[in-house]
């Protein structure tokens, strides 16, 4: 090869590995997508769809047949699995029944025990408390820049609240370790960046098996669960998902201020209305909605208004994402702006599920505690971050927190040190992605096959007594 030659395939090796993370980790992704549906199998109905079109979306989401929850989907399995101790007690995964509608009715009992008032005070306090610490950890006592991850900063400001919320008490720290990791560790493995630790989880089982038998909380817990069950009750319900979802929506809302900064201005100059904090909530709800997939299992048959109906025993996978692109208006930016009139807002909006099947239970104040969590680090830091903001959000979120104290004197100007972290930031993003998706790859593959090895779902309604079973013990890892 003539030197011209090597030269040449010099600089072509150097563009390709200088490309690798615009293209290798979206690669990965795919790659990861069509494995777990070849491993699940062809067994769901997709909504938004052909047989569900976007016009019927909400009517046959709503509609009673489409009720069952776990029994007679694969995809269960996995749920299972990634849920586990206890996914068979698990609010969002009992199947219709007395014991669904004793466990729901009890969470909105919990959750009902408290005021819109002490809600703001409660979520405030923790959120402080948080913040707090970060300034004692580094020993900068409000003056110093913090570098974090928004979706670990915000994991013990709500096992903080949702501890206090179940137990009227304040958290002890221990507990709140406890809690934390538990949460930490069902969200990695659902997002594949790590397998299950269920030695993290079991200790939490522990302590609250402990707590139930000498100190239950005020408001009675479901009579049909066994006290083991309670356990995994309060576990599933109020430290994982409650802990994981909110935290997730923290983190996407303050990392969308953070790479959206005239959003950020506006909030910070305290010009805009009370309102305008609430739109921002939406617009993030809507970019980034905290559901992916939902699946449904039919109990009966589903009219359609234009068509053969939806048979009985169906998997319906209903595609939040898809749906709410469907309604927006205007340019696919984040704006705000557009929540202010109905002729401009998104048709399609579904932040907390659709009310007729299984809605969030926070849906009533759940954008209240996300704007007092917000407002309490806008009080303290300006937010700046250059990382990609994706709804999976598998980076967790890095973020630069400036004190206000610490701000330029030059407006609209950075100061070099600063310039240069954020620029690190971007880079640092971009190359993380590339080992981050290949280990998505092998571990959500690998997960996917000894979810559907050890069958926790399909074992425990293949035993005689169904709903009262004992579930299928998961191994430890």
């Amino acid at each position: 090869m003539s030197r011209l030659g090597r030269a040449a395939t010099g600089a072509a090796a150097v563009a390709l590995t200088a490309s690798l993370p615009y293209w290798l980790p979206r690669l990965v992704i795919d790659l990861r997508v069509r494995l777990f549906a070849r491993v699940n199998g062809e067994e769901g109905i997709p909504a938004p769809g052909r047989e569900v079109p976007v016009e019927e979306f909400k009517r046959v989401y709503g509609h009673p047949a489409a009720n069952g929850r776990s029994r007679g989907a694969a995809l269960s399995d996995l749920f299972w699995y990634w849920l586990s101790p206890g996914p068979e007690v698990h609010q969002e995964h009992l199947e219709p029944g007395p014991r669904y509608d004793e466990v729901a009715r009890t969470t909105r009992q919990i959750l009902a025990g408290l005021s819109r008032e002490r809600w703001s005070e409660l979520v405030g306090r923790c959120t402080r408390r948080v913040l707090d610490e970060l300034d004692q950890d580094t020993g900068g006592h409000g003056t110093r820049e913090h570098r974090v991850r928004l979706r670990d900063l915000m994991m013990p400001v709500w096992a903080e609240v949702y501890y206090e919320v179940v137990f009227r008490e304040p958290c002890p720290r221990h507990v709140r370790d406890l809690i934390v990791g538990n949460a930490d560790d069902v969200v990695s493995a659902l997002k594949c960046t790590s397998l299950r630790h269920m030695d993290r989880r079991n200790r939490l089982t522990a302590y609250l098996r402990e707590r139930l038998a000498s100190d239950p909380p005020p408001v009675p817990l479901p009579s049909l669960l066994s006290r083991r069950e309670q356990a995994y009750y309060l576990q599933g319900t109020f430290f994982n998902t409650a802990v994981v979802q909110t935290s997730e929506a923290m983190a996407h809302l303050l990392l969308a201020l953070a790479t959206h900064q005239s959003v950020q201005d506006r909030l910070l100059s305290g010009e805009e209305d009370a309102d305008y904090l609430d739109h921002v909530i939406n617009e993030t709800l809507q970019h980034f909605p905290l559901f992916g997939v939902a699946h449904r299992i039919t109990t009966g048959e589903i009219p359609r208004d234009d068509g053969p109906p939806i048979p009985t025993g169906s998997v319906l996978l209903f595609n939040y994402p898809e749906y709410q692109r469907s309604g927006a208006t205007g340019p696919q930016r984040f704006d705000p702006g557009r929540w202010l009139s109905a002729d401009t807002r998104p048709s399609a909006f579904i932040p907390f599920g659709v009310t007729a099947n299984r809605p969030c239970p926070a849906r009533g104040f759940a954008v209240l505690t996300m704007r007092v969590a917000a407002e309490e680090m806008l009080r303290r830091f300006r937010l700046e971050s250059t990382a990609e903001h994706t709804r999976s959000l598998p980076s967790r979120g890095p973020c630069l927190l400036i004190p206000h104290t610490d701000r330029p004197a030059t407006a609209g100007r950075r100061p070099a040190g600063r310039a240069a972290r954020l620029a690190g930031m971007r880079l640092g993003d971009r190359w993380a992605a590339i080992p981050r998706s290949l280990t998505q790859l092998v571990l959500g593959g690998y997960m996917v096959w000894d979810a559907r090895r050890q069958g926790l779902c399909r074992n425990y309604f293949a035993t005689a007594s169904g709903d009262l079973a004992e579930p299928a013990v998961a191994v430890s890892r």
